[in-house]
C-alpha cells in the first residue's frame, strides 16, 4: 500500500532494501531493543537487593531508577545529532557498550554514589536505542515500515518479561554481583553481533541533503506533514500519560474489589501480555484500517474498558484486561510508523529523537506530578477516570492529525 506522494524531497528513499537485509537489520534491532528494555526494567528485581545491601532508603533507591531513566529520555536528540557524525550503527553499538559497561561497573560499586554513576552510564547507552533503531528500520523498509516497526515495538517487551526474570533467576544460584558481570556479558556478546546485523548507513546522505535544500514556500502542500508532527508528539505524549496512570492505581482498585496479591499480580500480567500483543498486531492494523482509524479504535476503546475496568465486579475484569492491554499498548506501534511521513524536512532521524524525548518524558513526569496527587485527593477510581479521559483527549487530536496525513496513512 503506497504512502502518500514524495513530496518533501529528498527524504529518505521508499523503496526498501533487499529481503536478506531487511531480515537482518529487522533481527539486529530486535534483540538490541529486548537487551536495552531488559536493562531498563532490570533495575526493578536489584532495588530491594541494594537496600539490603547498602541499607538505602526509598528516596535512595527512587533516584536511582530516576538516573537511569532520566538518562535514556534526555539524551535521545544528543545521540541523535552524534549518530549524524559518526553514524546509526557505530552509535547504536557503542550505547549497547555502554549500557553494558554500566552494569558491569554497578556489579563493582560498593556506595550509592557508584551505583549513580554506573545507572547513569547505563540510561546514556540506552538513550541512543529508541530513535536510531527506528531510523534504521524507516531507512531499511521504505514505505514498508509502518509494520516492521510495530514488530520492534514488542520485542520490547519480550526483554522485559526475559531479562529481569533471568537475573532473577541468577540471583538464586550466585550473588548479585556476579548476576550482574553476566547480565553485562550479554550486552557485549549483542554489541558484538551488530556490525554483521545491521546495515551500514545507505540512508544519511539523502537527510544530510535534505537540511541544505532549499525550503518550500509558504503555502507549498509540502510543508503539511511537517506541520503535522507536532500533533503526533501531542498524541503520543497523552498516550504514554494515560497508560502509568492507569497502571498506578490497577492494583489498588483490584484490592477494593477484594482481590489478593496473587490476583493482582494475574491481573498485572494480563495487561502486559495484552500490550506486548497489541505492539505487534496494531502496526499491521494501521497498515489495513489506516492510521486515523486504527488511533480513533484504540484511544477509544483503551478508554471504555478503563471504565468497565472501575465499574465491573472483580472476576469480569480479569477478562477485559488482556483487551485493554492490546488498547493500551497498541496505539504506540501506529503512531512509530507515522513519523517518518511527518519528519520535518524529511529528517527522519532527528523526528524519531524529538518523538521518543517528548513521549518517553512525558509517561516518565505524568504519574508522579500530576496522577500521583490526583489519586491521593480523588482515590484509584477518580485517578482512573482521568486515565481513560487522557487517552479519549487523543481522538480530537488525532482527527485534526488526520487532515495532514498522506491518503494511505489517513483511510485504508
Amino acid at each position: 500500500m503506497p504512502l502518500a506522494p514524495d513530496l518533501t524531497s529528498p527524504r529518505p528513499s521508499l523503496e526498501p532494501a533487499s529481503p536478506p537485509e531487511t531480515r537482518r537489520t529487522l533481527i539486529g534491532v530486535g534483540i538490541n531493543h529486548a537487551l536495552h528494555d531488559g536493562y531498563t526494567d532490570l533495575i526493578y528485581v536489584l532495588l530491594p537487593v541494594w537496600q539490603a545491601e547498602f541499607g538505602l532508603g526509598f528516596a535512595a533507591l527512587a533516584l536511582l531508577r530516576s538516573l537511569y531513566n532520566g538518562a535514556l529520555a534526555a539524551l535521545q536528540m544528543p545521540a541523535s545529532r552524534l549518530a549524524e557524525r559518526l553514524g546509526v550503527r557505530t552509535v547504536l553499538i557503542l550505547g549497547t557498550l555502554l549500557s553494558a559497561v554500566g552494569y558491569a561497573l554497578a556489579g563493582f560499586s560498593g556506595s550509592l554514589v557508584g551505583l549513580s554513576v554506573a545507572l547513569t552510564l547505563g540510561g546514556t547507552g540506552s538513550s541512543t536505542q529508541h530513535p536510531l533503531a527506528s531510523t534504521l528500520i524507516a531507512r531499511t523498509y521504505g514505505r514498508n515500515a509502518r509494520g516492521p516497526l510495530g514488530t520492534y515495538n514488542f520485542t520490547g517487551d519480550l526483554g522485559k518479561a526475559s531479562v529481569p526474570p533471568l537475573v532473577g533467576l541468577l540471583l538464586t544460584l550466585t550473588d548479585w554481583r556476579t548476576a550482574l558481570w553476566l547480565i553485562a556479558a550479554l550486552g557485549v556478546a549483542v554489541a558484538v553481533s551488530l556490525p554483521w546485523l545491521l546495515p551500514r548507513d545507505h540512508g544519511a546522505q539523502a537527510e544530510a541533503a535534505a537540511r541544505t535544500s532549499p525550503a518550500p514556500a509558504t503555502g507549498d502542500p509540502r510543508t503539511e506533514p511537517a506541520r503535522g508532527f507536532p500533533l503526533l508528539v501531542a498524541i503520543g505524549i497523552l498516550d504514554n500519560a494515560a497508560r502509568p496512570a492507569f497502571l498506578l492505581y490497577l492494583p489498588f482498585l483490584l484490592q477494593q474489589k477484594g482481590a489478593a496479591l496473587t490476583t493482582v499480580g494475574f491481573a498485572l500480567s494480563a495487561v502486559f501480555v495484552g500490550g506486548a500483543l497489541g505492539k505487534a498486531v496494531c502496526g499491521r492494523l494501521g497498515e489495513r484500517l489506516g492510521v486515523t482509524r486504527t488511533v480513533v479504535l484504540t484511544e477509544t476503546g483503551t478508554a471504555l474498558a478503563i471504565l468497565a475496568v472501575i465499574l465491573l465486579p472483580l472476576a469480569p475484569i480479569l477478562v477485559v484486561l488482556p483487551v485493554l492491554g492490546v488498547m493500551l499498548n497498541g496505539t504506540s506501534s501506529v503512531l512509530y510508523g507515522t513519523v517518518p511521513e511527518l519528519a520535518p524536512g524529511g529528517q527522519v532521524q532527528r523526528a524519531f529523537a524529538v518523538f521518543y524525548t517528548w513521549t518517553l518524558g512525558g509517561s516518565a513526569l505524568a504519574a508522579p506530578l500530576l496522577y500521583g496527587p490526583l489519586g491521593d485527593a480523588v482515590g484509584p477510581r477518580g485517578a482512573m477516570l482521568a486515565a481513560a479521559a487522557t487517552a479519549l483527549a487523543a481522538v480530537p487530536v488525532m482527527l485534526v492529525l488526520s487532515t495532514r496525513l498522506g491518503p494511505a496513512a489517513s483511510r485504508p
